[in-house]
């Protein structure tokens, strides 16, 4: 039953707050938020997101870093937008390479590669550039961004995917930890393979930096300045994931997959 407001009072972000969190404890999956409360817009869609982490970290949780997503014009153009938007990544997301992630923990898992950050510095907040990322960041990292979706069918628009923490549910980094000043970030090649039964290696997606936003430090700075405005600062020691190379591919109990970036190293995860 749609509940026709414009903007939602705190009672209805909580409710749609609720309602996100049973989907993911669950796994199973709600209607679209514009058809349950129609008039939601960007501004309700955070302060759902932000209800979301409060609760988690209460329960013990940890702002590991943020991600961003719809960072590139292709995304953008799909959800009708004009800029990127981001999510909290937490310690619970965060998975080892060496260990099969469950596929039946979550509700239709997606998979990006990504360059991550791993800030050695905190950055600024208004007025960050990509200058200040790239002096601020102490690694650059091979990364796979586990994504999912607690509205079915992914059936999301801008709206949706900001209340549910941007479609976030992991991460793995690679082992890998390089130098900003030895990449030139507007080229970095990322492959994906998936590896079959046989042990051989399907490439499934390809793609290059200059995909997110033409380089993923202009993405981490867009993030800084965003979150700035919700008195929200990019800390030391946080991973920033700031948007996929390539467009995000279904998993499936059994696959196998492996990202391969030019003078980043590797990256691999496996689902049972």
């Amino acid at each position: 039953m749609g509940e026709n407001i414009h903007v939602l009072d705190d009672t209805r972000r909580r409710r749609a707050a609720d309602l996100l969190a049973a989907a993911e404890r669950d796994r199973a999956p709600i209607d679209p938020l514009a058809d349950l409360f129609p008039g939601i817009d960007v501004v309700d869609a955070y302060e759902i997101q932000l209800a979301g982490i409060r609760r988690r970290v209460a329960a013990g949780a940890v702002v590991r870093g943020h991600k961003v997503g719809l960072s590139s014009p292709v995304m953008q153009q799909m959800m009708g937008v004009d800029e990127p938007d981001y999510g909290h990544l937490l310690d619970d997301m965060a998975l080892d390479e060496h260990i099969p992630v469950p596929v039946a923990a979550y509700c239709a898992p997606r998979i990006e590669v990504e360059v991550g950050f791993l800030l050695g510095e905190s950055l600024p907040g208004a007025g960050c550039t990509e200058q200040d990322v790239l002096r601020a960041t102490e690694a650059l990292v091979p990364s796979i961004e586990l994504i999912d979706s607690r509205i079915r069918d992914w059936k999301i628009g801008i709206a949706d995917t900001i209340a549910d923490n941007a479609s976030s549910a992991g991460f793995v980094l690679g082992a890998a930890r390089v130098d900003p000043a030895q990449v030139d970030l507007t080229a970095v090649d990322a492959v994906r393979c998936r590896t079959g039964d046989d042990g051989a290696d399907e490439v499934v997606t390809e793609g290059r930096s200059d995909a997110v936003l033409g380089n993923p430090a202009r993405a981490v700075a867009w993030l800084a300045n965003t979150v700035a405005a919700f008195g929200v600062r990019l800390e030391a020691g946080h991973i920033v994931l700031p948007g996929s190379c390539t467009r995000a591919v279904d998993v499936f109990a059994g696959d196998r997959f492996r990202a391969e970036f030019t003078g980043l190293g590797a990256v691999g995860i496996t689902f049972a």
